[in-house]
């Protein structure tokens, strides 16, 4: 178990977002929970001031992280494992993920801005049941992991302001880096394997599908549970008020679906892309 805290700490309402947004949609990522930590012994900040204190401390928004069920499977090598490209290893001829899948899973990570996307957070499970002869496995499952650098910017180096529940950062990067060619828009981190994307039809409109599923409430709770409104709408200006939880429900439906500019959204179709042409407003 993991347990994530600090007022400044953004990752702590973004996992909480990201994890169950995933969950939402059918892919695999951590089970996070928000709580209140009462620590006896701790210091302000425990994990760089690890020296047991007198007294109890409390801390609040924190969260707890549990790992998905199943057991983590790994190649021998780094060079097997396709180091620096998001899950090259994964073949769809013996029986991986069809690239409809993986690509829906990648548009969703630019969708979030996943922005620690270093390959140690692309992870594939044996779910529970599924490991058969020595370390085979028939029950694969791709996953996300930390996913705690998101509803922010994607930036090289990861910075937690920029990256992590950064209301005006979010709400203005687009969707796509060229909608004509179908790249999505992903700046690179410097250890992340996602950069710009080249997303197939199908996998947009795999994971388009799977978008229009979601109710207004439910995106509702999704931003309430996270406690959003507890962090400023800009993070680099911490005077400026938090962005309400309606105006994160508006600002993902007009990115998702709702909104009329192509280069701002995923539910969109190829021929509408086409008559409006390649309109993103470029970000780095």
């Amino acid at each position: 178990m993991k347990v994530r805290y600090g007022a400044q700490n953004g990752k702590v309402e973004a996992a909480v977002i990201a994890s169950r947004l995933l969950w939402a949609l059918g892919f695999g990522a951590d089970r996070l929970y928000p709580v209140v930590v009462v620590c006896r012994g701790c210091s302000p900040d425990p994990w760089t001031q690890r020296k047991q204190v007198s007294g109890e401390r409390v801390f609040d928004p924190a969260t707890i992280e549990r790992k998905p069920k199943g057991h983590e499977m790994k190649r021998a090598s780094t060079r097997a494992a396709g180091h620096g490209r998001s899950w090259s290893w994964v073949n769809e001829q013996q029986g991986g993920a069809p690239k409809a899948q993986r690509d829906a899973l990648k548009l969703l990570a630019v969708f979030m801005q996943h922005t620690d996307s270093k390959q140690v957070n692309e992870r594939l499970l044996c779910l529970p049941k599924g490991r058969t002869n020595g370390d085979e496995c028939d029950k694969p499952f791709m996953m996300l992991h930390d996913v705690g650098r998101t509803f922010g910017h994607a930036n090289f180096l990861v910075r937690n302001d920029t990256g992590s529940l950064n209301f005006e950062e979010w709400s203005n990067t687009p969707i796509w880096r060229d909608p004509v060619a179908c790249v999505a828009h992903m700046s690179k981190s410097f250890l992340g394997t996602l950069g710009d994307p080249k997303i197939s039809e199908a996998g947009r409109q795999f994971l388009a599908d799977l978008l229009l599923q979601l109710t207004d409430q439910q995106l509702r709770d999704l931003f309430e549970v996270a406690r959003v409104e507890r962090r400023s709408r800009d993070p680099h200006h911490a005077g400026l008020r938090p962005a309400t939880v309606d105006e994160w429900v508006t600002a993902f439906q007009r990115k998702a679906r709702r909104d009329r500019q192509p280069s701002l959204q995923i539910v969109t179709r190829a021929s509408e892309v086409e008559r409006v042409g390649s309109a993103s407003g470029a970000r780095g």
